[in-house]
């Protein structure tokens, strides 16, 4: 008999990862190991566990998915990562799959797809969307610079000028300069729009 493929399920939200731990524990051949609800918790868990595969959720506290993945990757080679997000945003797409996800897949996805796209990943394959990889081509690498990432991600909180100066450690004049070159970038009417736009690209990940 095949020996079970061991799964460690990472995501902050209880009900989800306890759905997602029923569905793939009824697959004879899927074993949960761990569940955790940080990314920063990801990889002591594994250490303890060995997982084959890990699932892991984009936003978490702690390190989201994508900085949980690269540590994990880092810790522990051998074990498999699957994306599994319910932000189907091209941004995280193409940043989880720098990180080394082996697999993207959205969240309602039908339980047979997961468990298929988990036993692909377990066997080394890349498992991705379709339709978010179609979009992810289309759509390209942010535009935006590391530090005009920065300021907008600050200013999806709100506040003035003076206030993200302050947070950021910059000049305002410094900071008006990245917010006028984000919203001409991102093709953007204001700064809220052009947050928007980031957030819904998945640029503003981090």
């Amino acid at each position: 008999m095949t020996a079970s493929i061991r799964l460690l399920l990472a995501d902050d939200q209880a009900l989800v990862r306890g759905a997602l731990a029923a569905l793939l524990s009824l697959e004879p051949d899927l074993t949960v190991v761990a569940e955790v609800s940080r990314g920063d918790e990801v990889v002591p868990a594994a250490l303890r566990t060995h997982p084959d595969v890990a699932l892991l959720d984009v936003e978490m506290p702690g390190l989201d998915g994508v900085a949980a993945t690269v540590a994990l990757r880092e810790a522990l080679p051998g074990c498999q990562v699957l994306v599994v997000t319910t932000f189907g945003r091209p941004g995280y797409l193409r940043r989880a799959m720098e990180a080394g996800a082996n697999g993207f897949v959205v969240k309602d996805t039908p339980a047979r797809q997961l468990a298929d796209a988990v036993r692909r990943v377990h066997a080394g394959l890349r498992v991705v969307d379709p339709t978010l990889a179609a979009e992810t081509l289309a759509t390209g690498a942010s535009p935006l610079t590391e530090r005009e990432t920065e300021v907008l991600r600050t200013a999806r909180g709100g506040g003035t000028v003076a206030e993200l100066a302050a947070t950021l450690h910059l000049s305002e004049g410094t900071v008006r300069n990245h917010l006028s070159s984000a919203i001409g970038k991102t093709g953007a009417r204001n700064r809220a729009d052009a947050v928007r736009v980031a957030e819904a690209n998945g640029w503003l990940l981090g």
